[in-house]
């Protein structure tokens, strides 16, 4: 006879740098993750942490330590995978996106972070609606969804991809999208070279004041040709021109992009 698979522990984060908050019932909203969680963003695809508590009781880890939000059981291995579909009681579904990469935060949990790899938990969506709570059962489908990269630069190009003709996003968008910590923003630049001979729109990203990128090769006369009305102000040092969008015109914001 199988194991139900049931909800053990519930956790939030409710600020930056903060313990966990341990609770008995969890709010999960549609393209955006749970409420009140300082993680909750409408298109990241890390809303949620899921641990199998199989996997930290092998390890000695205390439930939340991890920082993870959701522990459970009886969930097979081979089922926890990025692509699965988990279903609640409530009717909320959660899409597994891909494994959360160990790191130096939980490396005084472990006696080297090669021993967590794969089981720190895996990253997820809310793509339904609903509350879940501790001891809860709830059904899983493996391979309901495509698994996101587990490398974080083809999840960039991923979501370069998906930014329309005539919109624009930011540094911090692009960050959010790819499902990285915030420390990935000096790698942005260094991607951007990286892609600058191949075929995607990078004319459509901005800093994080919505300033043209320098190295970005006619951005300025694509956005131009897409729509996109450029305008510029002199450096006060200088007779520099620094080009720039009004981004409240042109971002794009589509919480829908993981939800299918």
């Amino acid at each position: 006879m199988n194991m139900a698979l049931s909800i053990m522990h519930l956790f939030t984060k409710v600020k930056p740098a903060s313990m966990m908050v341990e609770l008995k019932t969890l709010n999960l909203k549609i393209g955006y993750g749970i409420e009140g969680d300082i993680n909750a963003y409408s298109i990241s695809p890390r809303q949620v942490l899921i641990v199998r508590h199989e996997d930290i009781l092998n390890l000695s880890i205390k439930p939340g330590e991890l920082r993870e939000n959701i522990v459970v059981t009886g969930i097979e291995f081979d089922n926890f995978i990025p692509g699965s579909l988990l279903t609640f009681e409530s009717g909320a579904e959660i899409r597994l996106t891909f494994h959360c990469e160990p790191c130096k935060r939980i490396a005084h949990l472990v006696k080297s972070l090669k021993s967590i790899q794969g089981k720190r938990g895996i990253l997820g969506v809310v793509i339904k609606s609903g509350k879940i709570q501790v001891n809860n059962n709830f059904q899983v489908q493996a391979h309901k969804f495509p698994a996101l990269s587990e490398n974080p630069y083809q999840r960039f190009l991923n979501f370069m991809i998906k930014i329309p003709s005539g919109k624009v996003v930011t540094y911090k968008q692009i960050i959010k999208g790819m499902g990285v910590d915030n420390s990935y923003l000096r790698a942005i630049p260094t991607y951007l070279k990286k892609t600058s001979a191949a075929d995607y729109p990078l004319h459509r990203i901005l800093d994080s004041k919505g300033y043209l990128i320098t190295y970005v090769n006619q951005q300025k006369n694509k956005l131009e040709t897409e729509g996109v009305k450029v305008l510029s102000e002199t450096n006060l040092v200088g007779n520099l021109n620094k080009n720039f969008v009004d981004i409240k015109d042109y971002l794009w914001e589509d919480n829908t992009i993981y939800l299918k």
